[in-house]
């Protein structure tokens, strides 16, 4: 397969922002990730194997491409069967695989798509351990996968697979950044912290000594954890401020809200405290953004939520996500049969790609200002982040509705004030925003003290963007 891109159209590399805890190219234009989690075995990417199906997955790029979505975030193997193996044996990499990933590249190129790579599908890999080509049973260099993080041998393997991929789709715009480890445990460490700082720390600078060396510069890092684990052991600080990672990336899952969740509201609740929570670990420099949620407990009674419901709940936790302060909406894992987003979802998220350019990302020094908006309608809740000159708040409507009731729009207008602290007094555009069909009104508002803004909405929720006027 060869698609035909003139040089300049070539995508450059994504960096961190100097001034704030978001993303940029490296032409310094703002680049906030709209995407989800897709996976070389699912639907969508599944033509891409032997070339059996280009064509499907090129027009299902060009789908996304239209719907705002610019980032996937994918596995380099998914071994919930038997030939999707980047390697085998070990040490091997599979033409097949190699072939499926050159083509994956060359589609995002054109279709200006940004990967969020993580090296190992560590869900089945532990499912299906006496399958995996690292297991020493099977001639790799592993005895036990409690000994993943631990055995010097399987560090140098790790190594080996992250040169191979550095070396051949490194110089790449497409990949954003990588996630070097997916979902780090201790059960993958013989039950032990210790060592897992370390371990980061071989892994990063492998990979930007080796980036730094061949292009001279080097992509962003980070290590995804299962909100959970990173609880139960107390890994706040290795996730969030290990000094040779540059953003900070968990999996939302929370019992009872989000894995399988009997209103969208208090799943959006959920997601505004994790994201509050997180930026208070975080430097306040570091971005952050969850790289993994949904219905996880609910799917696994393989049923899916009803789709209506879905595409709320969908919805409230990418808008809780970006209001809160975390860098675009999240990346949802599909958790739906077939294994895909729903046109409901991919709607949300063009809305969403839009409303992100009326913020100067560059600029923004966010803080969390949940607990500090003033709504004077209790029916209302707030979520929102801001700094001196911008703010970004989203009002929910916080009854709460069953799966199979969806909360309508009410016929009659709502009058609401909200009021923003910390912005600086001047001159500043307001940019009134519905969720689902895009900008309603654009309001100038001179602040003299902490802005108060009139709402009337006949609307679930709607987002409003504040900049202040230069």
């Amino acid at each position: 397969m060869t698609i035909k891109n003139d040089e300049n159209e070539k995508l450059t590399w994504i960096q961190l922002s100097k001034d704030s805890p978001y993303f940029l190219d490296e032409r310094g234009n703002n680049w906030t990730p709209v995407g989800q989690n897709d996976a070389i075995t699912w639907p969508d990417l599944q033509g891409l194997f032997k070339r059996e199906n280009i064509g499907a997955v090129e027009g299902h790029f060009a789908f996304l491409a239209a719907h705002g979505v610019n980032c996937l975030r994918v596995m380099l193997e998914y071994c919930q069967t038997e030939n999707r193996y980047f390697e085998r044996p070990a040490g091997h990499f599979q033409p097949n695989m190699v072939h499926l990933w050159d083509d994956l590249f060359e589609l995002c190129e054109k279709y200006k798509l940004r990967i969020l790579l993580t090296p190992f599908d560590t869900f089945w890999m532990d499912r299906r351990w006496k399958n995996h080509p690292y297991n020493a049973a099977n001639g790799g260099p592993c005895k036990r996968k409690s000994q993943w993080l631990t055995s010097p041998e399987t560090l140098d393997a790790i190594k080996n697979r992250l040169t191979f991929v550095t070396e051949r789709w490194g110089s790449s715009g497409v990949l954003f950044a990588w996630d070097l480890w997916n979902e780090i445990n201790p059960v993958h460490a013989l039950g032990k912290t210790d060592g897992l700082y370390d371990f980061i720390t071989e892994l990063s600078l492998h990979v930007r000594t080796l980036e730094n060396r061949l292009y001279g510069k080097s992509h962003p890092q980070t290590v995804s954890v299962f909100a959970t684990v990173m609880e139960h052991y107390q890994m706040k600080d290795l996730i969030f401020r290990h000094t040779e990672l540059d953003f900070a990336s968990t999996h939302f899952y929370k019992t009872g809200t989000i894995n399988n969740p009997r209103n969208s509201v208090d799943a959006a609740t959920t997601t505004g405290e994790m994201v509050a929570d997180a930026l208070a670990h975080l430097p306040a420099e570091r971005p952050f953004f969850d790289s993994e949620n949904g219905p996880i407990d609910h799917y696994r009674r393989k049923r899916n939520l009803p789709e209506t419901f879905d595409d709320l709940y969908f919805l409230n936790m990418q808008w809780a996500h970006l209001a809160s302060g975390a860098v675009g909406g999240g990346m949802r894992w599909p958790y739906r049969q077939p294994h895909v987003l729903t046109h409901g979802m991919r709607r949300a998220q063009k809305n969403m790609s839009e409303f992100v350019k009326l913020i100067d990302w560059k600029t923004f020094k966010r803080r969390n200002l949940n607990a500090e908006i003033v709504v004077s309608n209790p029916g209302f809740t707030a979520f929102g982040c801001g700094d001196k000159t911008q703010a970004v708040v989203w009002l929910l409507n916080n009854k709460k509705i069953g799966r199979n009731k969806i909360l309508q729009s009410n016929p009659k207008l709502v009058s609401l004030t909200i009021q923003v602290p910390c912005l600086e007094k001047g001159l500043y555009e307001i940019h009134v925003w519905d969720t689902l069909l895009g900008e309603m009104e654009i309001i100038n508002i001179e602040n003299e003290d902490a802005l108060n803004i009139n709402l009337s909405m006949s609307v679930s929720n709607v987002a409003v963007s504040i900049v202040k006027n230069s």
